[in-house]
């Protein structure tokens, strides 16, 4: 969804002759926002939950034996409740909204200038690293080189993806900061 996305934007800016990460710094906090609220989708299929914890953990989801990996049931016998990792990137993504919004708020009101692509680097960065944690806490994982639910011995593609996401949002940050120059396509000024 997200390739679909910035291709889409990407070809709205060419038929527009809008600048391409301005047009992705405006939409990045509303991502964040989606994403915040699409979460909520997982806690109403009882899907996306995480490991085991006791029943009287302060943020946890009841899920039936049915639904859960055999294979979680057998590693925790009689577990019932879950990390509610749903809720836990609901909040994260929230923060990061709020962060966002508040970058971008100040840039409009002329307190802040952040260069054309920042804000998008800012997001990919901290909604990764928020991915990143909580896929570790997840039972549903999809697997490089072993199986859910634990993918032992193997790797989580959603954590080599977010690694990825921090080192390209880092790279671009560098770039724009470090070399000064502005991201190919961006507008003039910002």
């Amino acid at each position: 969804a997200m390739v679909g996305g910035l291709l889409a934007v990407w070809v709205f800016s060419r038929l527009r002759r809008q600048p391409f990460w301005d047009l992705l710094d405006v939409l990045a906090p509303s991502l964040a926002l989606g994403q915040a609220i699409g979460r909520w989708g997982n806690f109403f299929n009882s899907e996306a939950f995480g490991l085991p914890v006791p029943a009287d953990f302060p943020v946890s989801v009841r899920i039936p034996p049915s639904l859960v990996d055999p294979q979680v049931l057998l590693s925790s016998p009689g577990a019932s409740h879950f990390h509610a990792t749903f809720f836990y990137e609901s909040l994260w993504n929230l923060a990061v909204f709020g962060v966002l919004m508040g970058l971008l708020l100040r840039c409009r009101r002329g307190g802040l200038k952040l260069p054309a692509g920042a804000l998008t680097c800012i997001y990919a960065i901290a909604y990764s690293l928020g991915r990143f944690w909580i896929e570790g806490l997840r039972t549903d994982p999809l697997c490089l080189f072993s199986s859910p639910p634990f993918c032992e011995g193997g790797l989580r593609i959603a954590q080599m993806v977010s690694l990825v996401m921090v080192v390209l949002g880092s790279l671009g940050l560098a770039w724009l900061y470090g070399l000064r120059r502005p991201l190919p396509g961006s507008g003039p000024t910002s």
